[in-house]
């Protein structure tokens, strides 16, 4: 099966992540996709995804918004966040991840990705070395050709979830 689709961990949301715990192992960025990870899809940033950002810079952890969306969806949605951000990323392409990485001085090693789909998301996440996490659709509204991909998604999460349960909010 296609082992590249699998992503390193799958959480129920990208709010339910522990990510002091990935802090204390060692890395030290992390990149996010945006619709339907942090935000419903063409939402723009609100409370709880400030609120994540700001709590992660506490930590420490270095930020990037890894979109394949044009510059003005990401620089509007980032105008409260103030990360870094990569617009039109080419995902799955392993390009616009190296590019974050370099942005921020990081490497695959300790770097996390955190996306929503795994023909995009995690599969490019996996071409560039980067741990990756999966995390369930904030908002099942889509538009049409993700609704298809997810339709080729599901036999894959379902092998997935054989032998790796999702981590469920506590």
């Amino acid at each position: 099966m296609a082992r590249f689709l699998f992503p390193s961990e799958y959480y129920d949301s990208t709010y339910s992540i522990d990510f002091a715990s990935y802090y204390s192992m060692g890395y030290r960025a992390v990149l996010f996709d945006i619709d339907n990870t942090l935000v419903p899809h063409n939402a723009m940033s609100d409370e709880r995804s400030q609120a994540l950002m700001q709590r992660l810079k506490d930590i420490g952890f270095k930020i990037c918004l890894v979109s394949n969306n044009k510059y003005e969806r990401v620089n509007s949605f980032n105008e409260y966040l103030q990360v870094e951000f990569i617009w039109k990323a080419g995902k799955p392409k392993p390009d616009g991840y190296i590019k974050a990485m370099k942005m921020m001085g990081v490497r695959p090693g300790n770097t996390l990705f955190v996306g929503d789909q795994l023909f995009t998301d995690i599969w490019g996440a996996n071409n560039a070395r980067i741990h990756s996490i999966l995390v369930k659709p904030i908002n099942k509204k889509e538009e049409i050709q993700i609704i298809l991909k997810r339709r080729l998604e599901r036999p894959i999460i379902w092998l997935y979830c054989i032998k790796h349960p999702c981590k469920t909010a506590k």
